[in-house]
């Protein structure tokens, strides 16, 4: 399990910024990583599609669905990584906690992932630091 802790200033929109392609696109992922593809239905059971493409050029297409959604407090993923031919070889999910006080707010995010291919254990190696990253990068875009 992956977890990380980030303070941030009030997140008036997390529903938005943690479910909406249009947000996602600018934030999501490691460092040095874009966004090229990206699709979400912010509801219960809903899409969550997204295409991370790494500073090599190599892409990681994550899919999955939102399984609970109880704004602005928590939202969970779960969702799986595939390969260039669309085979899952990592499965993850994705639970976040969003908690005010003193006019900031505290980010907890916490990943459990399984996989049982050699690229899979690759994937899971560097994950602390990719969300780590990613939530750092979050950050990042509520100050613009």
């Amino acid at each position: 399990m992956i977890g990380v802790c980030r303070y941030l200033r009030q997140v008036r929109h997390a529903q938005d910024l943690t479910t909406r392609a249009e947000h996602l696109q600018h934030w999501f992922g490691p460092k040095g990583f874009t966004i090229h593809s990206c699709e979400t239905e912010p509801r219960l059971g809903g899409v969550f599609k997204l295409c991370m493409r790494a500073p090599d050029g190599k892409d990681y297409w994550v899919r999955g669905e939102f399984k609970e959604m109880d704004f602005p407090k928590h939202l969970v993923i779960a969702c799986s990584a595939d390969d260039d031919k669309g085979v899952e070889r990592l499965h993850e999910v994705i639970d976040v906690t969003f908690t005010e006080s003193d006019g900031r707010t505290t980010v907890a995010l916490n990943a459990t992932a399984r996989g049982p291919s050699d690229e899979a254990a690759a994937m899971l190696k560097g994950m602390d630091k990719g969300w780590a990253q990613t939530v750092d990068r979050l950050g990042t875009h509520l100050r613009k």
